[in-house]
């Protein structure tokens, strides 16, 4: 199994760059994020054509996610994080795909910060490492693929001061990442490129930064025990950023043996 996330950006917006990139590298399933599109708006008869079922949970001008899956209905157990019915953002959707759970995130961003958007970020993180937990308890293949808005690591940003006071890097981030690797899950990029220092997925549009490769690697696939056993290759498909009316992250794959 292909297994890719991507930050779409506005699916609506980027569509073609979205299927010719699915014609290209046929993934078997895909995590979307910030569709930037009610539920009424998702194109679902496109999308059907090019050869992959769907579930989403939209949203009205900001985030909305997607799970994709080639040949194939994704059966949808859950489109909301659970731990806050108030919470009405749609960041989160999980389904079954060919076995294996997928959970698709779309994380806060959390600027500014300090502030009332970082401390959405850190309960909502909060939550997530709960979930993720009981879904590690349940010994089924889960996949935990989205944008988690979190610089893990410094090597995982390009070299430069104009980010510390952003709440993508700073420590309560990190340390929320990082409780998921002590859990028990495997950072999929980091197993295949241990050692690799422009591991970017992301290059914001402002500041020349794509053609300066001033990247930071901000989207994840997170894998369980039994899946991390099954990693045969992981990339990025970096291209996609510097196409026609691009995104501002690249897709991350995973091939799953």
């Amino acid at each position: 199994m292909k297994l890719a996330t991507f930050n779409i950006n506005n699916i609506n917006s980027r569509l073609e760059n979205l299927l010719a990139w699915l014609a290209r590298a046929k993934p078997d399933v895909v995590c979307l994020q910030e569709l930037k599109a009610r539920d009424t708006q998702f194109p679902l008869t496109r999308l059907a054509k090019a050869g992959y079922g769907a579930v989403w949970k939209g949203e009205a001008t900001w985030n909305g996610v997607a799970i994709l899956a080639r040949g194939a209905e994704p059966v949808l157990t859950r489109d909301a994080l659970p731990g806050d019915d108030a919470d009405r953002q749609a960041r989160y959707i999980e389904a079954a795909v060919d076995g294996i759970v997928i959970a698709c995130l779309y994380a806060p961003n959390g600027n500014p910060q300090p502030g009332p958007k970082f401390a959405y970020k850190l309960a909502w993180h909060e939550r997530f490492a709960a979930h993720a937990g009981e879904l590690l308890d349940t010994g089924l293949p889960v996949v935990l693929a989205g944008d988690y808005n979190i610089v893990p690591e410094p090597r995982d940003i390009y070299p430069t001061r104009s980010y510390d006071e952003n709440a993508l890097v700073q420590p309560e981030s990190r340390a929320a990442f990082a409780a998921l690797i002590e859990q028990g899950w495997t950072d999929a990029l980091r197993k295949v490129f241990p050692k690799e220092e422009k591991l970017y997925t992301f290059w914001d549009y402002r500041r020349n930064r794509w053609p300066r490769d001033a990247g930071l690697r901000l989207d994840h696939i997170l894998l369980s025990k039994k899946l991390a056993r099954k990693l045969n290759g992981a990339g990025i498909d970096r291209e996609v950023r510097g196409g026609d009316n691009p995104s501002d992250h690249a897709p991350v794959w995973v091939e799953l043996g």
